[in-house]
């Protein structure tokens, strides 16, 4: 048999390696954060660790299960993928189970499936198989599908609601642009980021103006502001040469500046009527818009404790004193990375977070080696939500990022999410065994 035809041989080691690494190395940091020396040992169901240990069984055999798949099934299977977990999300949404103020579980026992988790791999393959079939995203028509593909899912994850696992699919909008997305697409997105940081900073705030006594509001400020900004620019237009470019530049002030309007406003309600209480605190409380008298940043607060006391090299296996005794609230789930920085100091810290670069920068390696499209593009759609998950996860427990309820990858408590990137990288390295024999 040919090195071509030999798919076992052409799997990507490297990639495999690394996937390993990762699912070991996060349960042994699951046993230290839930540890508990009366249930000490390692497969005992009526811990964390325990029931891990079933869900890391359950995705090594289904990441076994995928590599005997053919690729192109993938492609075959992608549209139907994302139809039946569209459905598991309105289901749950009926029949689920509410956990910490969202109904986005389906209780099995003791155990809990989360079909948002799955979202991510669904719209990675619908996606990957809508751009595949083009040339490049270039058209209006192309756009608002590829948008719509992204957007139903984190629709109904909305309505559980489910914030933090909803945000992860702004990792899509990288691989449009990798796709010929235009990069005045991006530049607004981080303009826009910057006007949703400023409104909540001005939202509580108030202005008072020359020759009125009535104050004016943060966000009315802010809208005077732009304002006052496109009036300067309607000057400068004023003046150039070219009627035509004067024309077209003047239809991009006013459409910046009724955007910029209804942004604002959207902001406001998304903040107001869309987030639960206590994400809009942590939020004001990051932002220093909020005093923490009832303890609101207590979870960050604790989790920088618990990174700091670690020092340089740690303080050792099991023997972490925040760590051991649940002085950090979600130790084992949002905040695993604190049990990684006390325990094994700013080397363990560095040594994860350094893993999880190589890992993107391999699964970006594996892209751009590809013939076929499909790959190519899907490769890219794994490396970002990898780096999304990383950033913000890693953002949260040293308080550079709102506590929004993202996993660290193979690190973080739960079967859902542990099996969600199973099926990404599975999918992948069955994808790209067959790239010898791959056509664009």
């Amino acid at each position: 048999m040919s090195a071509r035809e030999n798919v076992a041989a052409n799997l990507d080691r490297p990639l495999l390696v690394m996937y390993l690494v990762l699912l070991f190395a996060g349960w042994a940091n699951i046993y230290s954060a839930a540890y508990d020396p009366d249930h000490a040992g390692i497969f005992d169901l009526d811990k964390e660790y325990g029931k891990q240990a079933v869900w890391m069984a359950i995705s090594l055999t289904l990441g076994s299960a995928i590599l005997l798949v053919r690729g192109h099934l993938f492609r075959d299977w992608a549209n139907g993928i994302y139809a039946v977990v569209i459905a598991l999300l309105a289901l749950v949404l009926l029949i689920g189970k509410e956990v910490n103020g969202a109904k986005a579980w389906f209780g099995v026992g003791s155990f809990g499936i989360q079909p948002a988790e799955f979202a991510k791999y669904a719209t990675a393959l619908a996606l990957t198989r809508y751009l595949s079939g083009l040339k490049a995203l270039i058209d209006f028509r192309s756009r608002v599908i590829s948008t719509a593909i992204i957007l139903f899912p984190v629709a109904l994850i909305m309505l559980q609601p489910d914030t933090g696992t909803a945000l992860v699919s702004g990792a899509f909008i990288l691989v449009l642009y990798r796709e010929g997305l235009s990069g005045n697409v991006l530049l607004l997105a981080i303009l826009a980021a910057f006007l949703s940081i400023l409104s909540l900073i001005l939202k509580e705030s108030s202005f008072d103006l020359p020759f009125t006594d009535r104050p004016l509001s943060g966000p009315l400020f802010l809208l005077m502001v732009i304002g006052l900004i496109a009036a300067l620019a309607w000057l400068v237009v004023r003046n150039m040469v070219i009627k035509r470019l004067r024309k077209r530049l003047y239809g991009y002030i006013v459409v910046g500046v009724v955007s910029s309007a209804v942004f604002i406003g959207g902001v406001d309600y998304a903040f107001e009527k869309v987030l639960a209480q206590h994400q809009r605190d942590r939020i004001l409380v990051m932002l220093g818009q909020m005093e923490d008298p009832q303890g609101l940043g207590y979870n960050v607060k604790q989790s920088q404790t618990a990174i700091g006391s670690g020092g340089f090299s740690g303080k050792g296996y099991l023997d972490g004193t925040l760590t051991k005794f649940k002085y950090v609230p979600m130790q084992s789930t949002d905040f695993i990375f604190c049990t990684v920085g006390e325990e094994w100091g700013f080397l363990g810290t560095a040594a994860v977070v350094i893993l999880f670069t190589v890992l993107i920068l391999r699964i970006i390696q594996i892209s751009d080696r590809q013939r076929s499209r499909f790959t190519r593009i899907y490769a890219y759609c794994v490396a970002s939500i990898f780096f999304l998950h990383l950033m913000i996860n890693v953002g949260m427990t040293i308080g550079l990022a709102p506590v929004i309820g993202i996993p660290l990858p193979f690190f973080s408590y739960g079967g859902s999410s542990m099996i969600g990137f199973t099926l990404l990288l599975g999918t992948l390295i069955r994808l790209d065994a067959e790239r010898l024999s791959q056509l664009r």
